[in-house]
């Protein structure tokens, strides 16, 4: 379906002006055909008398084409069930008055977005709880702004499988409104389906952390992607994942966003143990490291100024008890020998 635009519709006040005008001289009719009927001019009397009254009891219906559209406001137009255009640019319009406005999303709200007419809303769960229906009418009309989409949080799998919580916030607009009408049923329905599934497609590909032998590009290569360490490239792909599915509906993506990333409640615990096990390995080896140097820089110096001749067996007594000092958790206990060093 291609999008149609009518342009040349801006006449909506000279029309208001005419139909008002034409009201205005029905009642006349009506008057003067009374005034002739009185004065014994039948027939024209009559005659005026019946225009007029048949322009009062339909002339409300000339008023159903006068259209007024807000900046950022389409509306698409249907006539007997063709496709007849979209308005598209704020202004006061007149279309054929048995035209009539399309919006199979009128009623539903996403989570976080903003539509044409605010109303009061019951939420009506849908796909992950992303949408919901207005139990009241709502316009016609389609809203062309920048909206978000605020996606809850879902439980993925990544692709170690570990269960992972995330969530996105996804930057949308309508680009082209007769696919938005026609191509999908409901298009922020869709939108957000293809969200969840997109969302679903790319974090499986990454693991949470930096993995050994994972490859995320699709290279054959290993490398260091991860959905902490590479949010925005993560967010890029969901983005253009996204894009690829929601094309034919009309929609533009304009940015995805991760909002929320944490591990899943029943393995948090275990990773946190992880990563203070390894935290704590880390620490210790440097510790470890800064030791030996220290005793090392402790014999050479001992042994240049010849401040006191060590045998192996004493060096190695002496080793032990520099590393456990250095090495200890609590201070050292020292043990004063006031004898022979042998």
């Amino acid at each position: 379906m291609k999008e149609k635009i009518l342009n040349h519709k801006k006449n909506g006040l000279v029309m208001l002006i005419l139909i008002i005008l034409l009201y205005a001289a029905g009642i006349g009719c009506l008057v003067l055909g009374a005034n002739l009927s009185d004065d014994g001019a039948g027939a024209l009397a009559v005659l005026l008398i019946v225009t007029g009254a048949v322009w009062i009891a339909v002339g409300w219906i000339p008023l159903l084409g006068l259209k007024i559209l807000k900046p950022q406001e389409a509306l698409v137009l249907t006539l007997f069930g063709n496709y007849a255009g979209t308005l598209k640019k704020e202004g006061f319009y007149y279309v054929n008055p048995f035209c009539s406005g399309v919006n199979p999303a009128a009623k539903t709200r996403l989570n976080q977005s903003g539509d044409v007419d605010g109303g009061s809303s019951v939420p009506l769960k849908l796909a992950y709880g992303q949408a919901s229906v207005s139990s009241e009418g709502s316009s016609k009309k389609i809203s062309l702004k920048i909206m978000t989409l605020n996606n809850s949080r879902q439980k993925i799998n990544d692709c170690l499988g570990n269960p992972v919580e995330i969530g996105i916030a996804v930057m949308w607009r309508v680009v082209d409104t007769a696919k938005a009408v026609f191509n999908v049923d409901n298009y922020k329905e869709y939108l957000s389906l293809q969200c969840d599934s997109a969302l679903r497609d790319i974090v499986r590909i990454y693991p949470y952390d930096v993995a050994p032998n994972v490859d995320t590009t699709g290279d054959g290569i290993a490398d260091e992607g991860s959905l902490r360490g590479s949010s925005e490239i993560v967010a890029s792909r969901i983005r253009n994942e996204i894009q690829q599915k929601v094309s034919e509906a009309g929609l533009e993506i304009l940015e995805a966003r991760i909002t929320y990333l944490a591990y899943a409640p029943e393995i948090a615990a275990v990773m946190l143990q992880r990563q203070q096990a390894s935290a704590i390995v880390d620490a210790r080896k440097m510790i470890v490291d800064g030791a030996v140097g220290m005793v090392e820089l402790a014999l050479e110096r001992l042994n240049e100024k010849h401040t006191v001749e060590l045998d192996e067996e004493r060096k190695a007594a002496m080793v032990s008890n520099l590393l456990v000092v250095l090495c200890g958790n609590h201070d050292a206990q020292p043990v004063v020998n006031s004898g022979s060093l042998y």
